[in-house]
């Protein structure tokens, strides 16, 4: 252990490591039911998924721990995931194999921009307050999911195009089991209990039973279980099928959002338990975003969506986790958690609706970084957080943002606060609604 993670130098023990890989464990392990209850509605099989969602999540976190020697974990993202599912598929019309086949080739493009100089620039390119934004956009948009997927949000109207939004039957069982669960995750939250939104989910499927939406199945059964519903099911003879900018557009999406999530959470993660070196760079920050990208395709190959680091990291760093000997604890719990594949099938989606709510409100804290009193910075993030919830598309609300602050700041004069390559995606998004609309 000592020669391969250097705990001595790193000032931690194993038992402090296994307390921090446990810990993150638990704080992420809601994304085991929550994944594929989200690509299920794409038409993958959910128990695939769930074993996709489990290796793939183990070989990112062991990438992470050998490469890299971080206690950072990885799993399918939130927002990655409602972004393939809800944007790519259902809102794009990709099949879930074209859009496996795209998360493949982003997870390409991030390797290539991680191991070159590139990297630093793309990074810089896009603003600060757009990052924000789109983070507290991709919250806000998995809360709307969480919301209308419950049913405390329901539409009422005649047809589509009179349809509006309002409070759903929540004395109904759905709704109620939904908000019941909400309020035990957010009273969780509150007491800082680790592993809350796991606990919640939990909690929620207990209680579902006398509500009659908790249903079992007449035998639970390991034989059911396989990868191969969704194992290398690859269509990149279709990917064309949408047209060449849209295809750029979901590509980028994918790579933008990725790179940026997991720099994001490195680094301010890194930033708040004094990792970062004295220049305020995370030592070997490079190699966890290779390992990022790695398994990013790995996950694309195994039937699941693009691979992340995971913010609830910094839950077992704030426990004295500092070596890869973290995330290897968090790799194997979750090839331990494969054997709850036959129950992932009885967690109704009413008992995961809570988890995406309550991450959705993690992700909107970013906001208070936007500087609103400046309306040069103010109308491009609100455009960014609100089209994506209300379009029901994270990358219309990324084109929103990167047109609206080119604009503006072209109109004010400030040319060269504009990145090269702001110019280039704005440029795309409005060829793209152009061509869309004619």
């Amino acid at each position: 252990m000592e020669k391969l993670f250097r705990l001595k130098e790193n000032n931690t023990t194993v038992r402090k490591e296994i307390l921090a890989g446990v810990t993150i464990f638990f704080a992420m392990a809601y994304i085991i039911f929550v994944n594929p209850s989200m690509l299920e509605a794409t038409g993958m099989s959910a128990s695939s998924v769930m074993v996709a969602t489990c290796i793939g999540a183990a070989i990112g976190c062991f990438l992470t721990a050998f490469m890299a020697n971080l206690p950072f974990a990885q799993a399918p993202g939130m927002g990655l995931n409602a972004f393939f599912t809800y944007t790519v598929c259902l809102g794009m019309g990709y099949t879930w194999q074209q859009a496996l086949t795209l998360v493949l080739i982003s997870g390409a493009l991030f390797f290539v921009l991680s191991v070159s100089p590139f990297r630093k620039a793309l990074i810089r390119s896009i603003p600060m307050v757009l990052k924000n934004a789109i983070g507290a956009g991709i919250g806000l948009f998995i809360a709307y999911v969480g919301l209308k997927n419950a049913g405390i949000i329901a539409f009422s109207g005649a047809d589509a195009a009179s349809a509006t939004p309002g409070l759903g039957n929540i004395t109904a069982g759905g709704p109620l089991l939904a908000v019941i669960g909400l309020l035990i995750t957010g009273v969780l939250m509150a007491f800082k209990v680790k592993g809350a939104i796991f606990i919640g989910i939990v909690a929620s499927t207990i209680i579902g039973i006398p509500l009659g939406v908790t249903v079992f199945p007449d035998s639970l059964t390991m034989t059911d279980i396989s990868l191969a519903p969704t194992f290398f099911q690859f269509d990149f003879g279709g990917l064309m099928s949408q047209g060449l900018l849209a295809l750029i557009t979901v590509i980028i999406s994918f790579t933008v959002v990725d790179m940026f999530d997991t720099v994001g959470t490195l680094i301010g993660t890194a930033n708040r338990n004094g990792m970062l070196d004295k220049d305020g760079n995370l030592p070997r920050g490079d190699r966890a975003l290779i390992a990022d990208a790695i398994a990013t395709m790995a996950g694309a190959c195994l039937g699941t969506s693009t691979v992340t680091t995971f913010v609830e990291s910094s839950t077992g760093i704030s426990e004295g986790g500092r070596t890869g000997l973290t995330s290897v604890i968090v790799g194997v719990l979750f090839l331990v958690a494969i054997l709850l594949a036959p129950i992932a099938g009885i967690i109704p989606s009413a008992a995961t609706a809570p988890a995406l709510i309550i991450v959705g409100v993690l992700m909107l804290a970013v906001v208070k970084n936007i500087d609103w009193h400046n309306f040069e910075d103010a109308f491009p993030a609100f455009m960014t957080i609100a089209i994506m919830p209300l379009a029901y598309s994270i990358a219309e609300g990324i084109g929103f943002g990167f047109i609206s602050y080119t604009v503006v700041k072209m109109c004010r004069g400030k040319f060269k606060e504009i990145p090269v390559l702001m110019y280039i995606l704005s440029a795309i998004f409005i060829l793209r609604y152009i061509l869309i609309n004619v």
